[in-house]
């Protein structure tokens, strides 16, 4: 699931792509041929991984996998290829209902989607058939069943454009690969992150404690932020018509999911979902929580830097994002490094500090990056207001 997450992010930028690039049909017509080639390209590094001795010797040495467990993993991993193909076919049609204002769609699609997937882990909890196959199968129906209404819902929205937008100036696959590459680009940095904290919380003092605690926070975290991921859309969508109020929307909502976890974390409800719906012991339910009340960090800032990339797509400017997020992985490194080295102790805090310290970085870079812009085209709103004077 790790190595899948970091291929299948590849294809998940073309949600974000075509909904600021695609207005007509010959944008779209672009778009479907540059995603073809992604996909073609994930696919076909997928099955190497998959079907040669590199995905036995990423698995053994680069994720540090039990040997005995390495040719179950593989045989999961063959699965997930199909599930990266149906996912990045779901975020180019996904990318058209956002555009068309269609979201309900998105909801529609993981209502269904979930109970696709729960109908079939009770037909194999029903068989005894159980293994680690039988969770990648699940997955594979439920994005199959996803995807499948993204498709039927896009093509009917593309089928309603216009042919040719006269405003509208993407009409080729180079003007769409210039948006594309550099959130490549920038993704693949972002997605190391992740690594990089696992490897030094496994120099920590209680290395188990350590790694679970973190992995349940950071779960807990993605949960309550997966309702307000979607900011960058809205900037996608909204935003040249409705600036102001897309400001204030954001400004209302950005705060909202760190009240949600403080609630979560200095109230009894926090303890007792993490004993009774996670199941961990006291010791671990103590641990999660202490990562927790760190994340809230990252929970204040990830709308805002959800918001700043969203201005950077909306203008184009995505090669500024190899630089907030390159810093956001340089901070992160950093931080993970001292604070295993000075302080073990700290267990599954460090990696949680070390991300939260890495997103208020990227945060950072992206605000300056935006305030410069900003200077400088007020300078030249000046300058061709003086030009104008003197004329």
């Amino acid at each position: 699931m790790s190595l899948f997450s970091i291929i299948e992010r590849l294809g998940v930028l073309l949600r974000n792509a075509c909904s600021a690039l695609v207005r007509d049909k010959v944008s779209f017509k672009a778009m479907s041929t540059v995603a073809i080639f992604i996909v073609t390209i994930l696919m076909i590094i997928s099955s190497i991984i998959a079907y040669s001795p590199i995905g036995w010797w990423i698995f053994s040495y680069v994720f540090g996998a039990d040997p005995n467990m390495i040719e179950q993993i593989v045989e999961v991993y063959q699965i997930l290829i199909l599930v990266s193909l149906f996912s990045a076919i779901r975020c180019l049609f996904q990318g058209v209902i956002i555009l068309n204002r269609q979201t309900k769609w998105l909801t529609i699609g993981m209502i269904i989607r979930l109970i696709a997937m729960y109908l079939l882990s009770l037909l194999f909890i029903h068989t005894g058939n159980i293994n680690a196959k039988t969770g990648a199968y699940i997955f594979l129906a439920g994005m199959m069943v996803e995807s499948l209404v993204s498709y039927l819902e896009g093509r009917i929205l593309v089928k309603k454009m216009v042919e040719k937008d006269e405003d509208h100036q993407i009409t080729t696959k180079a003007q769409i690969f210039r948006f594309y590459n550099p959130l490549i680009l920038s993704s693949l940095i972002i997605v190391m992150v992740g690594p990089v904290i696992n490897v030094f919380l496994g120099k920590t003092s209680e290395i188990e404690l350590a790694i679970s605690s973190y992995a349940i926070a950071l779960s807990i975290t993605h949960l309550f932020l997966s309702f307000f991921s979607y900011t960058h859309q809205i900037v996608l969508t909204f935003y040249k018509n409705h600036a102001r109020e897309v400001k204030k929307f954001t400004f209302m909502i950005g705060f909202i999911p760190a009240l949600i976890l403080a609630v979560f974390c200095f109230t009894p409800i926090g303890a007792w979902f993490i004993e009774h719906v996670l199941g961990a012991n006291e010791r671990l339910v103590t641990a999660s929580l202490d990562s927790l009340k760190v994340f809230m960090l990252m929970v204040l800032v990830f709308p805002f830097v959800d918001f700043c990339n969203g201005l950077l797509m909306l203008r184009s400017e995505t090669r500024t994002m190899v630089f907030s997020q390159s810093a956001n992985l340089v901070f992160t490194f950093v931080v993970v490094a001292v604070l295993a080295t000075v302080m073990p102790s700290w267990n599954g805090m460090i990696g949680a500090l070390a991300q939260s310290v890495g997103m208020v970085a990227e945060l950072t870079v992206l605000l300056a990056i935006l305030l410069k812009g900003r200077a400088k085209l007020r300078y030249t709103h000046y300058k061709e207001k003086k030009l104008g004077q003197t004329v």
